[in-house]
């Protein structure tokens, strides 16, 4: 099925598992509601700002939050990679909330980010909150991402950047009616480059009407929120500000 959103701009394609597929850059891309983003072509899957151990490191600082951050982000993650049994798993910068958010990972969370690198390549894009990479785990580790037409980076560059898929800003969607209002975690485009959602279960997110998203689109942008079961496609005359 082609949607259109607003009477014209990108064309998206409601997919099966609830996914929306369109065309960026060139490449054909698949924004799940899980918040990962599926490149089919390539059979690439990139979840951004994972932020594990953020719990832990709020702990030590005194705010106590339930220790279970890590393992429900993971669960969800192998989830994803089951499914869809991807060549390479691509975690898009700020994997781990501080630089030693590593040695605090449980075993078994050790275990499953190592059972997800077997029979795949796993690469790990620096963020601002891990600027080193992994010490312990497998995987690559790159400041950045060439794959075909696409450039992934964890840090959205200013001015146009055609092929650019980042994370980093945790982009969120607010829908609000008569009934009242939605805020969700979102994917935001204009066809040529592409911000996605924060994949952590204690990331925060952003309103992508806040400046900080400012100059970074232009033309038709579209707001790919997450559902329970879809995406839903939001045309910015629909977004509201928090």
């Amino acid at each position: 099925m082609s949607l259109t959103v607003n009477g014209h701009g990108l064309r998206l394609e409601q997919v099966s598992m609830g996914g929306l597929r369109l065309d960026l850059n060139g490449e054909a891309v698949v924004m799940r509601p899980s918040g990962a983003l599926w490149l089919e072509t390539s059979r690439t899957l990139i979840v951004a700002d994972l932020h594990l151990e953020k719990g832990s490191a709020y702990a030590a600082r005194g705010q106590l939050l339930p220790p279970f951050d890590s393992r429900e982000t993971l669960h969800r993650l192998a989830g994803e990679v089951a499914h869809l049994a991807p060549l390479s798993l691509v975690l898009l910068g700020d994997t781990f909330h501080d630089g030693a958010g590593e040695l605090r990972l449980a075993p078994a969370d050790h275990d499953a980010l190592r059972s997800m690198a077997d029979g795949r390549a796993l690469i790990w894009v620096l963020g601002n909150h891990d600027s080193e990479g992994p010490a312990h785990l497998p995987g690559d580790v790159v400041a950045e991402l060439e794959l075909a037409t696409l450039t992934l980076r964890h840090e959205p560059r200013d001015g146009q950047q055609p092929g650019e898929i980042s994370g980093h800003l945790h982009p969120c969607a607010r829908v609000a009616s008569a009934g009242g209002s939605v805020r969700r975690r979102c994917f935001v485009t204009d066809g040529a480059r592409m911000i996605v959602p924060a994949f952590g279960a204690y990331a925060g997110g952003l309103n992508i009407l806040d400046p900080a998203f400012g100059g970074l689109f232009s033309g038709t942008v579209i707001a790919g929120a997450l559902g329970r079961e879809r995406i839903h496609a939001i045309g910015a005359r629909s977004l509201r500000p928090d």
